[in-house]
């Protein structure tokens, strides 16, 4: 075996390495805001009381500044790993998409491992409050998170310009 095909090998290695890492982190972070949303649905009362619907529920004002901190939070937090995990511009926006699709898709895992919601991929959800409330069917971001991952995958795994 020659000294290049070792060095690409390990390379290689590294890269699903680097990956692999991403997406437990992205998975971790998922969980823990699977958990807010979790606790956030029992402080509202949303979560036994079929009165309230989806299509009804708008955020409470009083508690709306900090939800949005703590989403803009979450989205430095992938930031921050992504950064860390690449050394080119491009490789770090192909770790931030490959982590954010990972982030977004089991977060709706864990809120059906949690809550055995939604209920289908046509529901409706309130994504983001920033800058205000985005509401759209489940498939949608999933869809969106699934092109971020396959998008963060190229970028990443790409071989890069001799």
């Amino acid at each position: 075996m020659t000294r290049r095909s070792t060095a690409r090998r390990a390379g290689v290695t590294q890269r699903w390495s680097r990956l692999a890492a991403l997406a437990l982190s992205a998975v971790a972070m998922a969980l823990i805001e699977a958990m807010v949303v979790y606790y956030l649905r029992k402080l509202f009362a949303l979560q036994f009381d079929t009165r309230v619907t989806q299509k009804d529920f708008h955020f409470p004002q009083a508690y709306l500044h900090y939800e949005q901190v703590r989403e803009a939070a979450t989205i430095v937090v992938l930031l921050a790993v992504a950064f860390l995990s690449a050394r080119t511009w491009l490789e770090r926006l192909g770790a931030f998409l490959f982590a954010f699709g990972v982030w977004d898709i089991f977060y709706y895992v864990w809120l059906e491992v949690l809550l055995r919601w939604p209920p289908s991929p046509g529901t409706r959800d309130l994504l983001f409050l920033m800058p205000g409330e985005w509401f759209a069917p489940v498939w949608q971001p999933l869809l969106v998170s699934c092109g971020c991952v396959a998008a963060g995958v190229w970028l990443l795994l790409r071989r890069p310009a001799k």
